[in-house]
């Protein structure tokens, strides 16, 4: 079983952690994961920095643009990355643009993340049915599950569609503007990660966008199995360097 699925299946609220590969320093990546990994974190989400984000808010833009300066390509994380599954253990998934991978090959980015042992990719602006179309054969070729993205304005049809093609977690954006917004879920985000919840899919939940302490861990992962935090743990190891990365997974909980 792929190590998303074992992950999924554990009784607890999981901590996904996604930082940007070769930030802050070119070859920090292995070391933030093995941090990351050994503070109790239960996935790891590998961003591949591009120089032309449609997501991003502006703390994950500013460290893609640090990590692109510094020297940080396809090519150099895949090479960062070899030997990295006799270190760590929990799901790791590449998070990045799809005109990255076009750029690299697809089906030779897809060997590569077999062969070091990730466990997903994450492409906000790969299409569903493109995906499905072209790729979808390739990615279970080679083991990995492909995590699609929904919004508060995602159609139901639209989601039940997802739902049916994915095989690992949906990963709900909370909302509609960048990464890196305020603290804190309102009502209106309450509600929509309940009714997505009730829609009872197949496909495990984990909320991305706006979790930044105990509080919105605890807001965000009430209804569904988790919850990806990005921009706040960016700027935590801005701030803090390596030895903030422990403190901040623990805070969580």
């Amino acid at each position: 079983m792929n190590r998303i699925n074992t992950t999924l299946a554990q009784d607890k609220k999981l901590i996904s952690i996604y930082f940007t590969a070769g930030y802050p320093q070119l070859e920090d990546t292995t070391e933030v994961i093995k941090r990351l990994s050994g503070a109790g974190t239960d996935v790891i989400e590998i961003g591949l920095p591009y120089s032309d984000p449609l997501a991003d808010g502006p703390v994950i833009q500013k460290s893609s643009e640090q990590a692109l300066r510094n020297g940080m390509s396809t090519q150099k994380l895949f090479h960062q990355l070899q030997g990295i599954r006799d270190e760590v253990d929990i799901p790791l998934i590449v998070m990045g643009y799809f005109n990255a991978m076009l750029q690299f090959g697809v089906e030779k980015f897809c060997k590569e993340c077999e062969a070091i042992g990730i466990d997903g990719i994450i492409m906000p602006d790969l299409p569903i049915d493109i995906f499905e179309r072209d790729y979808k054969a390739l990615f279970e070729t080679h083991g990995l599950k492909f995590v699609p993205l929904i919004t508060p304005e995602t159609s139901v049809e639209r989601i039940q569609t997802i739902d049916a093609l994915g095989d690992s977690f949906v990963y709900m954006v909370s909302s509609s503007s960048t990464t890196g917004g305020e603290a804190g879920f309102g009502e209106e985000a309450m509600a929509y990660f309940k009714r997505i919840a009730d829609m009872e899919l197949k496909n495990k939940l984990m909320v991305g966008f706006g979790i930044k302490d105990a509080l919105s861990f605890e807001q965000a992962s009430r209804y569904t199995s988790g919850c990806i935090i990005g921009s706040e743990f960016i700027r935590r190891l801005t701030n803090e360097g390596m030895e903030g990365i422990a403190p901040f997974v623990k805070s969580l909980k």
